[in-house]
């Protein structure tokens, strides 16, 4: 049930107490809801500055605002308070699927309104928000009257840290888009950077940066000044302008993460909070589920994307996966290079030509979701862009239309290349609205969407919950050919890039080793930390991207039983880089689910149980490191005991080293 409490009345009283002072003292308060947050604004010789504080923490020192707009306009300066308003908002709403059925919205809101002291008198409007678990803040340029289009050449939001500490980031503006393993350096060491940016402070509290609701827009990026101060660098346009609109503009939220553990972030759900209501409602073919596809054999180079004598998509594979599917009782599958175009070349940067509509040599579409839907298999449809948009937005309506027809309810569409139309950024404005515009064109045909090679999620599956995954980050594919991903990568993960929503990590290579891989190619972990993976890792499609034969083992028995769609979420314990335990309830039973990994270090953790039901009784299903096993010894031996348990009890877990413990609690 949704719950709104709204109190005009004494808001008004403090509005007016508020902007009283203000006038005085320049200078506004705003605290969220249990006072752990607050914001501090006001002008500096007319030049706007916000400070943010924890308890008696001082994060930011006060840090610039404004922009520089086209001509050199400065737009950061000679302002005066023309208003301020304050309100309160408290609801609580329920997500379609999700890591968490119900979410409070709770946090106290200061809107002020600014206005240049010249001829032109132009205003800006600041939003700042406050929650308990941290701040935003955004900018909306009303409509006045602007004759000429607005040209944004720069951002001047800055984010000057109070202290120094320990940062989690990833660079931008490379050719890899987000695909680069995270370093961990000083503030003052840092790069320009993609958000979400996690430190560490030196007085401990953990805080991840990032943006939400980010729409026709350019996304953000963090570049150190000097210091600890971060500065907002939009990423541009090819012509050097970062963002161009009409007459009006609202930016994407600046947010600031605040939590005493690390834990508290991936249990923040404040971008989600941060975007709009749902305006799609229920609908009923975006359904959270686990999937297989071809796609892992393709990486290890048992088949090719493209025709020839190893070509993956063949009508006569596509129905061994179907048989296969069918046969472990899932309902979906993946099958990439269905179509024509796929050549030896087609990852390379060049504008390549595919086509959404004609089948490849040896692939029949029709034939292929027909013996599916004998099956009780629907296939996912998948469209690979190469970044050419020219030729993908001339095939969309009809490549949409076309899945429609045979019944097909989601679509993975990826965007290999370093820039879109091999000339803007992936996560610049253009390619901002591109993506926002194929999510929505994707409902006009009644699809859901996860991409590949995408722009950074920045909460919109609130607003449209079709959107339900994306890759924006170094996945399983790495491992396949590449040196692949260090043991720490996946305990850095949820703390950067999760934060920002669900990723298509593509987990459940059961078979660590690669054995029909690629010489020398391996994954560095274990195979129980594959299986914890699909509890540490959300995301509402989960794929089990092993090859079929390597699933007839006992542990895959977990990846049978665990969901792909949660009532609850809770961290036990966690230590960015280092390890992670996190449990969540199954959105359709009683059971809950156990994930937890750790770095190359071998280590014992004890687990409290005090998440289950108190009045229950449960068997847990446990999966563990075989005594032995690490990343180099035995890596695929799971341990598989079962014991009864009580929310009084604890469990002891030994993780080997990249190693991981995934468990049922199956309610008796």
């Amino acid at each position: 049930m949704l719950k709104k409490i709204i109190l005009p009345a004494l808001l008004a009283a403090i509005t007016v107490v508020g902007t009283a002072h203000a006038q005085k003292s320049k200078s506004y308060e705003l605290a969220s809801p249990g006072g752990i947050n607050k914001i501090k604004f006001n002008l500096d010789k007319s030049a706007p500055k916000y400070a943010v504080s924890h308890g008696k923490t001082q994060v930011i020192t006060p840090s610039d605002m404004g922009f520089t707009l086209k001509n050199n306009d400065d737009f950061s300066t000679n302002f005066e308070v023309v208003d301020v308003k304050n309100t309160s908002f408290d609801e609580t709403w329920e997500q379609v699927w999700g890591e968490k059925k119900k979410i409070r919205n709770h946090y106290n809101q200061m809107v002020v309104l600014l206005q240049q002291r010249n001829a032109e008198k132009r205003k800006l409007e600041i939003q700042f928000r406050a929650y308990d678990d941290g701040v935003a803040f955004r900018y909306v340029y009303p409509n006045q009257g602007t004759k000429d289009s607005i040209f944004i050449m720069d951002e001047k939001t800055t984010f000057n840290l109070k202290e120094e500490g320990k940062a989690w980031w990833i660079p931008a503006y490379k050719e890899n888009r987000y695909e680069y393993l995270y370093q961990n350096s000083t503030i003052n060491a840092i790069d320009t950077v993609h958000t979400p940016l996690t430190i560490e402070s030196k007085s401990g509290l953990k805080l991840s940066f990032h943006e939400a609701n980010l729409i026709d827009y350019a996304s953000t990026t963090l570049v150190n000044n000097t210091g600890t101060q971060l500065k907002t660098d939009l990423v541009p346009w090819a012509d050097g302008v970062k963002v161009r609109v009409k007459d009006t503009f609202t930016s994407s939220w600046r947010t600031l993460q605040i939590g005493e553990k690390s834990g508290d972030l991936i249990e923040s759900y404040l971008i989600l909070n941060l975007n709009e209501p749902n305006k799609m409602g229920n609908p009923s073919y975006v359904k959270p589920y686990k999937y297989f596809g071809i796609w892992w054999a393709m990486h290890i180079g048992k088949y090719t994307f493209w025709e020839g004598e190893k070509q993956g998509a063949t009508t006569a594979h596509a129905k061994e996966y179907i048989d296969f599917t069918a046969k472990e009782g899932l309902h979906h599958l993946l099958i990439e290079g269905w179509n024509k175009g796929w050549t030896q070349q087609w990852y390379e940067n060049h504008m390549h030509m595919f086509s959404f509509t004609q089948c490849a040599d040896n692939f029949d579409i029709e034939k292929v979701v027909e013996y599916g839907k004998e099956k009780g298999v629907e296939l996912i449809g998948y469209h690979e862009t190469g970044s050419n948009l020219i030729n993908y937005m001339k095939q969309i309506d009809a490549g949409f239309a076309l899945y429609k027809k045979l019944g097909i309810h989601t679509v993975k569409i990826g965007h290999v290349g370093s820039k879109l139309n091999m000339k803007e950024w992936h996560h610049g404005q253009f390619g901002v609205n591109y993506f926002r515009y194929v999510l929505q064109k994707a409902a006009e045909y009644e699809l859901a969407v996860f991409y590949h090679e995408p722009i950074k999620d920045t909460g919109e599956r609130r607003t449209y919950p079709n959107m339900l995954a994306r890759e924006a980050a170094r996945g399983q594919e790495y491992n396949a050919w590449s040196e692949g991903n260090p043991p720490n990568h996946v305990v850095i993960l949820p703390f950067t890039r999760m934060l920002s929503g669900p990723m298509e990590y593509t987990p459940g290579v059961l078979d660590v080793e690669i054995k029909q891989g690629y010489p020398g190619k391996r994954i560095h972990g274990t195979t129980a930390q594959q299986l914890a993976m699909y509890v540490t890792f959300y995301s509402p499609i989960q794929m089990l991207a092993d090859l079929p034969e390597n699933y007839a083992v006992p542990a895959y028995q977990f990846l049978k039983d665990v969901p792909a769609d949660w009532s609850d979420t809770k961290v036990l314990n966690a230590e960015i880089g280092e390890y992670l335990t996190t449990v969540r309830k199954d959105q359709n039973s009683e059971d809950w689910y156990l994930g937890s990994m750790t770095n190359e270090k071998a280590r014992d953790l004890k687990i409290s149980l005090s998440f289950l039901d108190p009045k229950a009784t449960y068997e847990a299903q446990i999966y563990a490191d075989a005594k032995g096993t690490d990343e180099t010894h035995n890596p695929s031996a799971v341990a598989i005991t079962k014991q009864t348990v009580k929310a009084s009890d604890s469990l002891d877990l030994h993780l080997g080293g990249a190693g991981g413990t995934a468990i049922r609690f199956k309610k008796l």
